[in-house]
């Protein structure tokens, strides 16, 4: 700007003055550390990036401010990403915050920082942040259904929004209390104003469809102990479709949402059931198929399948089968949810639910800018797939000739 070229101007003139007032002390010698600076150059401005593009300032601020969609041609848009990456341009993100009163931070809540899924759902969210020149703040509130304190002194003063995954809507009142817009990823879309799901009641049907054509019909669930909406949805939906399959849920034990977890709950599972004692090593003999759907009270046999809430539970449920001398899925078949790396790490490989957690981040990230816009959001509810591998097979027979059901290890 012409003022401030004149401010360093005189600046440059004083200096000068003051070098040859003291010349004779220095005995004329040069000004070593200007010349070890060079040449001062001034930070590239969305002007230089426009002239280098061949584009206007205005074209230069929808493109970089990530509102050029629908408004300015792929081609120029790419053109003026392009000339900014070669010039270096950075956004001066302290003066668009002034002039737009927004901070351009968002904050996603999480359960837990050191979980595979949660991590995934963050790199997709940061994609897209990163994208339209957002910050995301990663926050971890382990209760997740318990009140979420406010991070900050004031959550208005420094974010634009929040995204929470996995948590109860009522426990981030301190936040929306700050009037900031919320998108609740696995939540209940009659509750929230802002919604992104995947699919959990097709990812249980898929499960249920893929055992009952291996003619199991005994089924227990080994359920994460967490009071929250998404594993509900899975219960639920679990039993809706074994009892449409003519199946029988033969028992549901919870469990801590980690592997000892589905040890413990998984051994319970297949050795305590109703209609029979269980012999001396613990594990039930097995007892003619039931006919058709039944509830846990009068279902005769152990499970010839265990369906789990989560991967870890479904390792820990490998680790019981195999504890108890029981083969998968010779014995038992063994299904997740998640489709983590902890899936093709065990031994037989995991038959689970593939959740698309890193378009749940990008999602949630989506739906948060449109609120900023003022678009209306939509619920989005993502597609899951079952990825069937080794620990699922055919249903052992039934043998009701009474040899027991463990096997030597």
């Amino acid at each position: 700007m012409p003022g401030q070229q004149s401010a360093a101007d005189g600046a440059q003139d004083r200096g000068k003055g003051r070098g040859a007032g003291r010349g004779p002390s220095r005995r004329g010698a040069p000004d070593r550390d200007a010349a070890d600076r060079g040449p001062v150059r001034n930070r590239p401005t969305g002007h230089d990036v426009a002239g280098a593009a061949g584009v206007s300032q205005a074209t230069v601020s929808l493109v970089l401010g990530g509102k050029g969609e629908g408004r300015v041609s792929a081609r120029t848009a790419e053109a003026v990403r392009a000339a900014a990456r070669e010039l270096g341009y950075r956004p001066n993100l302290a003066a668009r915050t002034l002039r737009l009163g927004r901070t351009r931070t968002a904050l996603l809540v999480v359960p837990a920082l050191t979980n595979e899924f949660f991590a995934t759902v963050h790199r997709g969210a940061a994609e897209v942040a990163g994208a339209h020149d957002f910050g995301i703040v990663l926050y971890p509130s382990p209760e997740g259904v318990d009140a979420a304190p406010d991070p900050f002194a004031s959550a208005r003063t420094a974010l634009d929004g929040v995204i929470a995954s996995s948590m109860a809507p009522e426990a981030l009142a301190a936040l929306r209390g700050e009037g900031l817009p919320v998108v609740m990823l696995d939540s209940d879309e009659r509750t929230c104003d802002a919604t992104v799901n995947v699919d959990l009641a097709d990812g249980m049907r898929q499960v249920v469809t893929h055992l009952l054509g291996l003619g199991h019909r005994r089924i227990a669930h080994i359920a994460a102990d967490v009071d929250s909406w998404t594993f509900a949805e899975r219960a639920q939906a679990l039993r809706a479709e074994l009892t449409a399959g003519g199946a029988a849920l033969v028992r549901t034990e919870r469990g801590p949402l980690c592997v000892p977890g589905g040890l413990e709950a998984a051994t319970r599972a297949l050795t305590a059931h109703p209609g029979g004692a269980t012999d001396a090593s613990g594990a039930r003999r097995h007892a003619a198929n039931a006919s058709g759907p039944a509830d846990e009270s009068d279902v005769d046999g152990p499970p010839t399948a265990l369906v789990c809430d989560d991967d870890l539970l479904a390792a820990g449920a490998l680790k019981a089968a195999r504890r108890l001398g029981l083969r998968v899925p010779d014995d038992v078949s063994v299904t997740g949810f998640d489709d983590l790396a902890l899936a093709t790490a065990v031994e037989p490989e995991l038959t689970t639910v593939r959740l698309p957690a890193e378009r749940v981040g990008a999602a949630g990230m989506r739906t948060l800018l449109d609120i900023l816009e003022g678009r209306e959001p939509a619920p989005v509810r993502l597609p899951v797939r079952l990825v069937e591998r080794g620990s699922t097979g055919p249903a052992p027979a039934p043998d009701v000739s009474g040899p027991p059901r463990t096997r030597s290890r």
